[in-house]
């Protein structure tokens, strides 16, 4: 983090997940193997994640939409939102 006290803690699989996700080239984001490979994490793990990253409601909580999971035929893919790409220029610069 950068020292900022309003930026929220995160654990280290999360910020691992959205600061691989902003080497994206586009907005397509990367294959779910792709992700889980670069992270050395299982699907099911990346999937927990990044539903927890989403807008997903969890808990009675909406998660903060940094992230879209998205299925097309069989290929899953994980984006950074708008929202999500301005946490990490915020709270996650390398």
């Amino acid at each position: 983090m950068d020292g900022d006290d309003q930026a929220p803690q995160l654990d280290a699989l999360p910020a691992a997940i959205l600061r691989e996700l902003a080497t994206a080239p586009n907005d397509a984001g990367m294959s779910l193997p792709r992700l889980g490979k670069h992270l050395g994490l299982g699907a099911s793990v990346l999937m927990r994640a990044l539903s927890a990253m989403g807008h997903a409601r969890i808990g009675g909580v909406d998660g903060p939409g940094w992230v879209r999971v998205t299925q097309i035929d069989d290929r899953w893919t994980a984006a950074l939102t708008q929202a999500g790409r301005d946490f990490c220029e915020r709270h996650l610069k390398p």
